[in-house]
């Protein structure tokens, strides 16, 4: 097949299958989706990238006092380097400082992902330092922990950035389009079809509640979501999409129309609880909306 794949998402065992494909090879990501759960065999070939090690621990060391506690994540190609920093940095008798790689079951120690973070105690935890390059990942934890410094450590250039998110200007767009939604007559309601980020459960039980509630509903399937596309439903009013939740978080605004993730539905439905402080990022969390389930909130 040899198709781009965008993350861990992206496993395309329904098109391997149609093509009388046997086996597929899902390359440099972590295992997202079961093997047990996938429609054909799936062999996940791991991958590590090496940095220096020595200039990221110097870093560290040189913008961070002794004694601070970070929490510290990147993508799974760094996970290694990480665990292999975290133990050099701890046992330093000069300048110890302490990391703490955040885990949201089933994620790996340490692995974020751009729709799925780790909640963090902002007491306990005096920053934010994410290994890798581009920023899509990292804002899924500066989203979840808006009062958390957040940081950036790019292995290729070896620059360590600080780095800030619009928190405010998001959630006001995004609470808008929820505004805008809930006077909605006929809702799309689309399955994302690029690999695994539709989740036909989610649709199936957004599907109820919608209708529940005096909804039209009209279900779509789209690989990959643009706003040309959906501008050409007329007839619909609103959509909400089960493929990535950040189409809408990053991409809403572009749309003619509300583009809600199936959290922000719920939300309209008064289904899930809103948030307040921070904005939830947990969507592939064993409990999470990815998984054809609804996380339990306090």
């Amino acid at each position: 097949m040899g198709d781009v794949t965008y993350g861990a998402c992206c496993i395309d065992d329904y098109t391997a299958k149609a093509l009388d494909c046997d086996f597929i090879v899902h390359y440099a990501h972590s295992c997202l989706v079961p093997v047990d759960v996938t429609s054909i065999k799936v062999l996940y070939i791991f991958v590590t990238i090496h940095i220096d090690e020595k200039h990221l621990i110097n870093t560290i060391k040189l913008n961070f006092t002794a004694g601070t506690n970070l929490a510290v994540f990147g993508t799974i190609q760094f996970n290694p380097t990480i665990h292999s920093v975290k133990a050099k940095l701890e046992h330093d008798e000069e300048h110890p400082v302490y990391l703490i790689p955040p885990q949201l079951k089933p994620l790996s120690k340490g692995e974020v992902l751009g729709c799925t973070s780790q909640r963090l105690d902002k007491n306990h935890i005096q920053g934010m330092v994410y290994v890798g390059d581009g920023r899509f990942h990292l804002e899924s934890s500066m989203i979840h922990n808006p009062d958390i410094p957040a940081f950036r450590y790019d292995p290729y250039s070896r620059k360590f950035t600080r780095e800030y998110y619009d928190q405010e200007q998001m959630v006001q767009v995004r609470e808008d389009a929820i505004t805008v939604a809930k006077n909605a007559k006929t809702v799309g309601l689309i399955l994302g079809g690029l690999g695994r980020q539709g989740n036909p459960v989610t649709v199936g039980n957004l599907e109820v509640k919608l209708v529940q509630y005096g909804y039209k509903v009209v279900r779509i399937i789209l690989s990959e979501i643009f706003p040309q596309k959906l501008a050409m439903f007329n007839d619909i009013d609103a959509f909400i999409q089960v493929a990535c939740p950040r189409l809408s978080i990053d991409w809403g605004y572009a749309f003619n129309k509300p583009l809600l993730t199936p959290y922000e539905a719920m939300v309209m439905m008064e289904a899930d609880k809103k948030w307040d402080t921070f904005y939830p990022m947990d969507y592939y969390a064993l409990d999470g909306y990815g998984r054809g389930k609804q996380p339990a909130r306090s």
